[in-house]
């Protein structure tokens, strides 16, 4: 099974999306920036879910220390986030996130297909990673 990590410190977030993903992909879970830079190098994981608004490390400076890391540098990162005025998509893409989807998460078909979209077999430009 594919697995998708989420890092995410609400636990009623974590369940939403572990009821619309977890029949499909195995979720590995991390509360905090800390716990995820510990763990994300070793989980396996295809894609992570991550939020902006973490407590002591914010979900910015979690990516920015996840893309120093060898092994997890390619990996697609979508920004998860109650951060949903006009402009923040951009702003969040131009810190380097692959994707965004505003919480709450509403529409469930939708947030499903932008999972699924980073978790189909990509044709990778260097060879073995």
């Amino acid at each position: 099974m594919k697995k998708i990590a989420v890092v995410e410190d609400n636990p009623d977030n974590l369940l939403l999306i572990e009821a619309i993903l977890g029949s499909e992909y195995e979720i590995i879970t991390f509360e905090n920036g800390p716990d995820a830079l510990a763990g994300l190098p070793d989980c396996q994981a295809e894609l992570i879910l991550l939020d902006i608004a973490l407590p002591g490390m914010d979900g910015v400076t979690v990516l920015q220390e996840i893309r120093k890391i060898v092994q997890l540098k390619n990996l697609p990162v979508i920004a998860l986030t109650a951060h949903a005025m006009m402009g923040d998509k951009e702003k969040y893409l131009g810190k380097g996130f692959d994707d965004y989807y505003s919480k709450p998460i509403l529409d469930m078909d939708h947030f499903k297909d932008l999972v699924k979209s980073y978790m189909t077999p990509r044709q990778s430009v260097s060879g073995e990673g």
